[in-house]
């Protein structure tokens, strides 16, 4: 999936793709974004921000045209959704991690990295996506059609709320 962010022209910002990270540099680079949003910017402890459900999530990873990555986000589904999602259903997929670089917020690839973690669970047969979004992006999430349900709720010392998307 290619993406230019919308209203910028390309030479002052350059074209990106969102892809699944298949392979080990771009789990690589995954990891490297979160661990500069995550860790670094956000104090998340790096003992919890990597966990053992990223050896079977689907990650996804924005690279601008350069090589440079810009952001990352991750799918998880099956049993792993279910132990993560608000009903415990198989059937729903769980969208988390998602970090964009400092550079690129702004630009488009929250948006577009979203809807590539959405088309994975599609393509996995899940009819929706829950997330635990932090309750300063609830508003970016309910622009791409999440709904909030349940209280909020502390995680790694942020507050969240839990939403989802029907797909």
């Amino acid at each position: 999936m290619s993406a230019e962010p919308s209203g910028a022209p390309s030479s002052v910002v350059p074209a990106y793709e969102v892809r699944v990270a298949d392979d080990h540099g771009d789990r690589e680079a995954c990891f490297a974004v979160r661990k500069d949003v995550f860790v670094a910017e956000q104090k998340v402890p790096e003992d919890i921000e990597y966990d053992a459900y990223d050896a079977d999530a689907v990650h996804v990873l924005a690279v601008r045209e350069d090589g440079v990555p810009l952001g990352t986000g991750r799918l998880l589904y099956g049993a792993a959704a279910a132990a993560k999602n608000g009903d415990g259903d198989p059937a729903v997929g769980s969208l988390g991690r998602l970090a964009v670089t400092r550079e690129a917020r702004g630009l488009g690839v929250g948006a577009a990295l979203v809807r590539a973690v959405e088309e994975a669970a599609r393509a996995r047969g899940l009819h929706a996506v829950d997330l635990h979004a932090q309750t300063h992006a609830l508003g970016f999430y309910e622009r791409l059609g999440y709904k909030a349900y349940g209280p909020e709720f502390p995680d790694a010392g942020i507050p969240h709320r839990a939403m989802r998307r029907a797909l």
